[in-house]
């Protein structure tokens, strides 16, 4: 047996416990926001990925994955609508409110 075998169920199995610890908070969250949630995993750079959540009631939020393939495990375990891409319906579902909307308008001014 080769050393990457030995090291393939470990790895796994390390996988598969931080996609349950983040499942944790993005059933949470879906709980909390109107019982279902949808959900882009996205890579941020070469150490994360980016769970952008978004509630059934528009409310959204981001959990941090050390890695696209917990992150995705962590979506799927939660019971989370994954989608490839931030575009379309699941961009029309999010509600903004008064913080990102001046957060967007200090970005686009300098500020």
């Amino acid at each position: 047996m080769s050393s990457a075998e030995t090291l393939a169920p470990a790895a796994d199995a390390r996988t598969e416990r931080r996609a349950k610890r983040i499942a944790k908070h993005l059933t949470s969250f879906s709980r909390e926001h109107g019982g279902s949630a949808d959900a882009v995993v996205e890579y941020v750079g070469a150490a994360a990925t980016r769970i952008v959540v978004v509630g059934a009631d528009g409310a959204w939020g981001d959990q941090v994955a050390p890695s696209y393939a917990v992150g995705r495990r962590a979506a799927e375990l939660a019971g989370i609508t994954l989608h490839d891409s931030f575009e379309g319906e699941l961009g029309l579902k999010v509600r903004t409110g008064p913080y990102e909307w001046k957060r967007m308008a200090g970005i686009q001014l300098g500020g």
